[in-house]
């Protein structure tokens, strides 16, 4: 059984604004990576049960780029998102709103190939990125 890892953030911003910066590709490709020297160039979501979301992670350099792609398991508009990965991993988020602030939280499969702590520390600061793109808009 896979190590589940969580992470969470408080957006104060309207849960509308939030799930449409979420889930529209016009708005990943402006938050989607982790650190500054990377890019999100591309991003395509078809947002239904079975429906696939793509994502270009690269370095801005060129130097390495990869395609994150899942396929959707769950999408409770609005609340909550589970997908699985092309390696079989899954992740599911939910978004809880009270007024102007929005909570999401993320549970996702690890991988073997690196630490657990490394795979927080990046998925956390996507949606550090994420949670400064939407308050900043």
């Amino acid at each position: 059984m896979a190590t589940k890892i969580t992470i969470s953030a408080l957006v104060n911003a309207p849960l509308e604004k939030v799930w449409d910066s979420w889930t529209k590709p016009e708005h990943i490709t402006k938050w989607n990576f982790a650190i500054d020297t990377w890019q999100c160039p591309t991003a395509s979501n078809d947002l239904k049960v079975g429906g696939k979301y793509i994502a270009r992670m690269e370095a801005k350099d060129g130097s390495f780029g990869f395609d994150f792609e899942a396929i959707y398991d769950v999408v409770i508009e609005k609340h909550e998102l589970t997908y699985t990965m092309t390696d079989g991993r899954k992740a599911t988020t939910i978004f809880i709103t009270t007024g102007n602030e929005t909570s999401i939280t993320t549970t996702f499969d690890a991988e073997n190939e690196n630490p657990v702590e490394m795979q927080q520390q990046g998925w956390q600061v996507i949606l550090d990125n994420f949670k400064k793109y939407v308050e900043s808009n």
